[in-house]
């Protein structure tokens, strides 16, 4: 009864349900602010450790567990609470190295006997400190298991020793990988795990790396505006996603800017340079058009992913045909400043594009005609001098 109430009360309200219900409101609020008795605190204590995703005070990712999914976690314990079920899919543990496997003596178990061992495993449940095991995949599951009355069902869990949080984080990535998870938190784990993944991971991995050093670094100018899924922030503007895709087109482009620092079978990626090229252009891309950089993509379409994505393309152009020893910052800022008076970025109309300035969205076809245009532009005024 009470837990019915503390599901339905942001709804409804606490004294329109007592009503119906015919339960004293009083009952209902000296129920939930009695203290835990000795027993549900234990229990508390004794709860596996779930590793939030999120980012300490210095910046620093800490966890790799994406937040809860309330309707997900309400769905899962209603499905439990139905009758005699089935629980949906093993939970995957990271256990503490002071758990013991003891094997059975005895008669042994036919078949491939290779493959498993009949015993006993014993995880001791420390007092304090670090927890008995932590969750890597099945934290919702976990916690409409905890919320569940039937308590009767068994649990299939797979698990595997280890304390390491790059190891929990690997394996999260590994086991997620096919299933529907935010590819946005796959992109903030990659640059923290240092392991081989399958090709289609360990190519996010660099893009990954260079965007998280573009939010963190002092020197960068997108520092604080990337909106990543570890961090509430009321300035972040661009969404990482899209700055990842436009760094790794860029990168596996031939014609990219990033290109020629990529990896080859003799020579590893020379990540400090795509850095100081992506900085040099991006700096040169807010100190041309500050009225458009740091605003919410309502109110600039700069700062918007089509904008990312087709600035980005541009990049490639303006970068690639910097001589060497050229100051970057220097091309990059008279390359933008030719075209500038041509860009609709806030406010007017795209005039060859037939589009008002917040028409544009982050579709291919708007992409490509956006793209299209400013490669046009930066053709057509490449060599004009600067006034």
């Amino acid at each position: 009864m009470v837990r019915f109430i503390s599901a339905h009360r942001e709804r409804w309200g606490v004294e329109p349900i007592c009503r119906v219900l015919q339960v004293a409101q009083s009952t209902y609020y000296a129920a939930v602010s009695r203290p835990l008795s000795a027993r549900r605190q234990r229990d508390e204590h004794l709860k596996l450790e779930i590793s939030r995703v999120h980012r300490d005070s210095e910046g620093s990712l800490q966890g790799f567990q994406r937040k809860g999914i309330k309707s997900h976690v309400q769905a899962i314990t209603e499905f439990l609470d139905q009758g005699p079920v089935l629980f949906p899919n093993a939970i995957i543990l990271a256990l503490s190295p002071r758990a013991r496997f003891t094997q059975t003596r005895g008669e042994k178990p036919g078949g491939d006997v290779k493959s498993c061992e009949a015993g006993t495993l014993r995880i001791p449940l420390p007092n304090d400190g670090p927890k008995a095991a932590w969750i890597v995949d099945g934290q919702q599951r976990s916690i409409a298991l905890s919320q569940a009355q039937n308590k009767s069902f068994p649990v299939p869990v797979v698990a595997f020793v280890s304390e390491e949080l790059s190891v929990h984080r690997e394996q999260f990535i590994l086991v997620n990988k096919a299933k529907p998870l935010d590819p946005r938190l796959i992109n903030e784990l990659l640059p923290e795990v240092d392991t081989a993944f399958p090709r289609d991971l360990s190519s996010r991995k660099i893009p990954s790396e260079l965007v998280n050093l573009l939010q963190t670094s002092p020197d960068s100018p997108f520092q604080g505006l990337i909106k990543r899924l570890s961090e509430d922030s009321r300035i972040a503007v661009i969404t990482d996603s899209a700055l990842i895709k436009a760094v790794r087109n860029s990168i596996n482009s031939a014609l990219g800017a990033l290109a020629p620092y990529k990896a080859t079978p003799e020579n590893p990626a020379d990540v400090d340079a795509m850095y100081r090229t992506l900085v040099a252009y991006w700096t040169a891309v807010r100190r041309v058009f500050p009225e458009a950089w740091g605003r919410p993509p309502t109110e600039s379409r700069l700062m918007h992913s089509a904008g990312i994505e087709a600035m980005s393309l541009l990049m490639d152009r303006i970068m690639s045909r910097a001589a060497p020893g050229t100051d970057l910052l220097l091309h990059a800022t008279e390359s933008l400043a030719r075209i500038a008076p041509y860009c609709r970025w806030t406010s007017g109309r795209w005039a060859e594009l037939q589009r008002d300035w917040n028409e544009i969205q982050n579709v291919g076809r708007d992409i490509k005609l956006l793209s299209g245009h400013l490669a046009r532009l930066d053709h057509m005024h490449a060599f004009a001098k600067v006034a």
